[in-house]
Order: C-alpha cells, then sequence, then structure tokens
C-alpha cells in the first residue's frame, strides 16, 4: 500500500454493512489522534494501553450513532486505574471531522507494571452516557465490568442495555516503520447485529459472567446462525491487518466477509478536540459564592484550573468567579 493510501485510512471510520445478514460494522484505524491524546499526559504504559483501547472503542461506537453532540464512554473501577474516560463529539457539519478526547485517573503506586493492563481496573462499572445538546434528556446506561477487556465489557453492555449483539476486534500498541520513530497505533472491527423491535431475549437472565445477557442469548436460530458466521470470520483476522500500513480497511473487508456481501459507506474523519475554554471553566464555577471561591485562591492570589483531558491551564482572578462575580476579568 502507497504512503497516501496509508494517511489517507488514518484517523477514519469506515462504516460497511453485510448484505447476507443483517449485520452492520465499522473498521477504524487511529494514528496521529492517538498519538496526540497519549501525549496530553505523561502515562505509564499500561494505563496508555487502556487509554489507547478505550479511544478506539470510543471511536467506533461514536460513530454508531446519529450524535447531535456528545457521547461518553467510562470505566470506573477499584483498582489502580480509577477511571477512563472518553468524549466523542459527533461532526457539526457534513464532511467535518469528529472529535475525541480521553483521560484516565489512576493510583501509581498501585501499579503492577509486567501485569495485564486490564488486571488493574478491578470491580466497577462501564457506562455510556449521550448527551444530544440543550433542550434534550441526557441519556445513561451503566452495566457491570465483565470479562477480560475494556472491548468485552462494551460487548456486555450492549447485550444487556440495548439487547444489540456487538462484537469488537482491536488490537493497539506503540508501533515503527523504518524512517520514522515510534508512535502509538490502533486498529479495528466492530459487528453489531441490527436492532430488533423486540429482543428475543426472555428477561430469564443471560449466560455470561454473573448471569448477564451476551449475543448468544439475543438471537433466534436463523439469526444466530448469521452472527456465528460473521464472527468466525472475523475471527481469522489479524493484527497487523487491523494495524499494519499494508492492507486498506476496504481490503479487510474483502478479504474477510467478502462471502457476506460487504457494502461500505463513506468513511468519517476523527481528530484530537478538547472543548474545554475559558469561558466553560467560568461557568462550571458560577455555583459558588464568594466565600467558596475563596477557599480555592492559591498563594499567588489566583484561582487555577487544569483541563483534565488536554492540560489547558487556566487563571482567573478570584473576585471574577460565582454567582457574586464582578464584572471585570481576569
Amino acid at each position: 500500500m502507497s504512503l497516501s493510501a496509508k494517511i489517507a485510512w488514518d484517523d477514519t471510520v469506515l462504516p460497511f454493512q453485510l448484505d447476507a445478514s443483517d449485520i452492520r460494522g465499522r473498521v477504524a484505524r487511529l494514528d496521529g489522534v492517538l498519538e496526540q491524546v497519549l501525549k496530553q499526559h505523561d502515562y505509564p504504559p499500561v494505563i496508555e494501553a487502556l487509554v489507547a483501547e478505550m479511544a478506539l472503542l470510543t471511536a467506533l461506537i461514536g460513530q454508531t450513532m446519529k450524535l447531535r453532540w456528545k457521547l461518553s464512554l467510562q470505566v470506573r473501577g477499584s483498582g489502580a486505574a480509577r477511571l477512563i474516560a472518553t468524549d466523542y463529539y459527533g461532526p457539526t457539519d457534513d464532511g467535518q471531522p469528529a472529535r475525541i478526547r480521553a483521560y484516565a485517573s489512576y493510583d501509581a503506586d498501585r501499579l503492577d507494571h509486567d501485569a495485564e493492563p486490564f488486571s488493574h481496573v478491578g470491580n466497577g462499572y462501564f457506562a455510556i452516557l449521550i448527551d444530544q445538546g440543550e433542550g434534550t434528556a441526557p441519556y445513561q446506561g451503566i452495566t457491570p465490568l465483565a470479562g477480560g477487556s475494556l472491548s468485552a465489557c462494551a460487548q456486555t453492555y450492549f447485550a444487556q442495555s440495548e439487547q444489540i449483539p456487538t462484537r469488537f476486534a482491536l488490537t493497539y500498541g506503540r508501533s515503527q516503520t523504518p524512517g520514522e520513530a515510534a508512535h502509538w497505533r490502533a486498529g479495528g472491527v466492530m459487528l453489531q447485529h441490527m436492532p430488533k423491535a423486540s429482543p428475543f431475549a426472555t428477561g430469564d437472565g443471560g449466560s455470561g459472567e454473573q448471569g448477564l445477557l451476551e449475543a448468544v442469548d439475543l438471537l433466534s436460530d436463523d439469526e444466530g446462525e448469521n452472527w456465528t458466521r460473521a464472527n468466525v470470520l472475523l475471527d481469522t483476522v489479524d493484527d497487523l491487518e487491523l494495524i499494519g500500513p499494508s492492507v486498506t480497511p476496504t481490503d479487510l473487508l474483502v478479504r474477510l466477509f467478502h462471502e457476506e456481501g460487504p457494502r461500505v459507506y463513506d468513511a468519517q474523519p476523527i481528530t484530537f478536540g478538547c472543548t474545554c475554554s475559558e469561558e466553560r471553566v467560568r461557568q462550571s464555577l458560577s455555583i459558588y459564592s464568594a466565600k467558596d471561591i475563596a477557599t480555592m485562591i492559591t498563594d499567588e492570589g489566583t484561582v487555577t484550573a487544569d483541563c483534565q483531558f488536554c492540560g489547558a491551564h487556566y487563571v482567573f482572578a478570584p473576585e471574577t468567579l460565582g454567582f457574586e462575580a464582578k464584572d471585570k476579568r481576569a
């Protein structure tokens, strides 16, 4: 594959449908976006891996939803990795890129740098939050953490909370090509059985961990055969096909699913983007009184705030903050 083709597919999500069955999907490649997400913080490698996986999941899931504003994914656990949070902002106009940002909160003293990244999460929950903007009620869905990876948790979420059979095949890591510095790169495929008006699940519990629903609990016999066949085909994919520069997403779909009649749609570009601003910080502090603001003043006589996603640093004059703020600005 030529360098121009590689660049064309980097930082994109390609939607597709398998015409031989009621299955839709996405192929994602993250390169520069992932580098920008991770360089905002000096994370240890095990935390970088969790953030990389979460960012890839966010790109795949976000593109499946007709968002007017924001999709958020959160994993909160009892382990050293306390929180992994990502945001996906839908394109503002046709042809514009979607935006992703991410961050993690962790206890450095509890990290085992030789252990699998997911082992640092512990017990907790996986959540998806959808905010369609002003005038709409935010949606939140939560399921317990289950499985041995963040992608397994996402699969459980869709089966349990949305009753949509979903499968992810992901890979991510530091990549290096001749003449280039090593950098983070990720790629993956998402499959989803098309939603049904009346899910097949009976409500008697599922076959998954902790009795949670899985894909097989949601499908009739014929649907189950189609789903199993598509998953068997996806099982043949290797990491280099997902992440490497030699196979385009369209060629990958033909290689995996040519007998299923893959149909592709317009690719969605992805970029790093943060929505923080001085005005947004002021607004978040507008609920506090002057007395509350006084407790936030630094030794330099200012109030400061840092964006957890992009690291932006804001400095304010205390008298300009809170619901008793004066008109003057710092």
